[in-house]
């Protein structure tokens, strides 16, 4: 089993991502200014509520010590390595699929945001918070609200939850639970979101409408986080919130 030490885990400074494209087919926004929104929106809306600052870069060839941000056309291209796994160097990488984005009438800033969000507080997609009965909820930034967008630059991101979205009691009035403030209380989600839940150590997904567990059907989900969290060889069979 591999060791993953602190540093590389994100503790030991302020991680820099290197942002490298190998899609073939348009992400919809030039790269070098997808990136700068990126970097822009996190600064301005993620950081001040999360408090971990980070620092992205286009490149073609990542430094050993550096995250990654890797644009492919679709899954197929990533292998083995999956959505979201470490680097040869143990660092953590996450892979954006243009390809499978688009065919799913995604916008590919929409998934970059997403992925990036998530990968700075949960880099290595292993951590859960309990709720009031046990149930125990991912660490997953934007799932809960992830078909909800705001706009950096003209560029639209994804919506995010607060910290307060894992914090199983009650809150004060007026306390936010995500960017755009549509959730009104911990582990909750709009009709267009779902979360990853684990009880008794069984994994499966909740989701927001009937609506939405149709189309998160439809999408490819090969290697995605969500199945990431999945034990080895456990089939998940989707479940509706009620």
């Amino acid at each position: 089993m591999r060791t993953i030490h602190a540093a590389q885990a994100g503790q030991g400074g302020m991680p820099v991502i290197a942002c490298i494209n190998k899609a073939t087919v348009d992400l919809g926004v030039p790269f070098d200014k997808l990136t700068a929104a990126l970097q822009k929106c996190f600064d301005q809306h993620f950081l001040p509520i999360w408090g971990y600052p980070v620092k992205l870069y286009n490149t073609n060839v990542a430094r050993p010590r550096d995250w990654q941000f890797v644009y492919f056309d679709d899954a197929d291209e990533a292998g083995a390595l999956g959505y979201h796994d470490l680097t040869k160097d143990g660092q953590p990488v996450s892979k954006i699929f243009v390809k499978t984005t688009l065919a799913d009438n995604e916008l590919v800033s929409v998934t970059a945001s997403h992925e990036l969000f998530e990968m700075v507080i949960d880099p290595i997609a292993n951590l859960w918070a309990e709720a009031k009965d046990g149930t125990e909820y991912a660490y997953e930034m934007c799932d809960p609200v992830e078909e909800d967008v705001f706009k950096v630059d003209g560029i639209e991101m994804s919506n995010f939850v607060h910290p307060a979205w894992f914090e199983p009691f009650k809150h004060p009035p007026g306390t936010k639970f995500d960017h755009l403030g549509l959730l009104k209380k911990p582990f909750s989600m709009t009709k267009d979101g779902y979360v990853i839940v684990k009880k008794k150590g069984k994994v499966s997904e909740v989701f927001g409408s009937k609506a939405k567990a149709a189309r998160f059907a439809r999408e490819r989900r090969l290697g995605h986080r969500s199945e990431y969290r999945k034990p080895d060889g456990q089939v998940i069979k989707p479940k509706r919130k009620r």
